[in-house]
């Protein structure tokens, strides 16, 4: 969601188009507390593009992933989200179905996880999961709502590229600075930047490099194993 803006609300078209001939989309929540009213937040959009939302927490997890066409994790806590999934013992199950063509939708936590760690998220640990490890759909690791440091804000903590050099101090996996309004679609060798606003690539050693909307971004990192 952007600042002030609907649910999902600045990339609608872009769903539509990726979901078109999808009638139901299985709908993970863990990332939220109360699944329950994350539904009832969600589905108005989803109605509005002709798509019913089927909540895993109602079904058995295993048997709704098997079955999905599609699937959305929305945001919410990264820790928890991860926490479940490996609670669940499904992460490895979604990451099998996402290969074999299930359509996936990610934003925000859901987003991080199809990194190879969440260990670039935002959010505080209010949970230990078993592993930082996640679907490792990716090559590379995000920072979701990235923010530039304002100059005229007075902060002595760190920026967050400063928390992002401090990751690169220990991993040497690249990492994308995904500001408000955009996203990336993923197909086959490309995975493309769209949305609103550039985002900021960071390599260990290198200077930070501002990364153009429609660009395709996949020729930036390296494979990894």
């Amino acid at each position: 969601m952007s600042f002030g803006g609907d649910f999902l609300g600045y990339c609608k078209d872009e769903i539509s188009i990726f979901l078109k001939d999808v009638d139901e989309l299985l709908f993970v929540p863990y990332a939220k507390r109360d699944y329950d009213s994350y539904v009832e937040r969600a589905s108005p959009f989803f109605d509005q593009i002709g798509i019913k939302l089927k909540p895993i927490h109602k079904h058995n997890p295993i048997d709704a992933i098997n079955k999905a066409k599609a699937i959305y994790i929305p945001g919410g806590n990264t820790f928890r989200l991860l926490n479940e999934l490996y609670k669940e013992a499904i992460l490895k199950l979604l990451k099998l179905r996402i290969g074999a063509g299930v359509k996936y939708i990610g934003s925000s936590a859901g987003s991080i996880i199809a990194c190879p760690t969440i260990r670039t998220t935002n959010d505080m640990p209010i949970v230990e999961p078993p592993s930082f490890n996640a679907l490792n759909l990716i090559p590379f690791q995000l920072n979701c709502h990235y923010l530039d440091k304002d100059p005229n804000f007075p902060h002595n903590g760190e920026s967050r590229e400063m928390r992002i050099q401090e990751y690169h101090e220990e991993s040497d996996t690249p990492v994308l600075g995904l500001r408000e309004d955009s996203w990336l679609h993923c197909s086959g060798e490309e995975i493309v930047l769209k949305g609103k606003n550039n985002a900021v690539l960071f390599k260990k050693g290198e200077k930070r490099k501002e990364i153009l909307i429609g660009k395709n971004i996949e020729k930036y990192f390296d494979k990894l194993a």
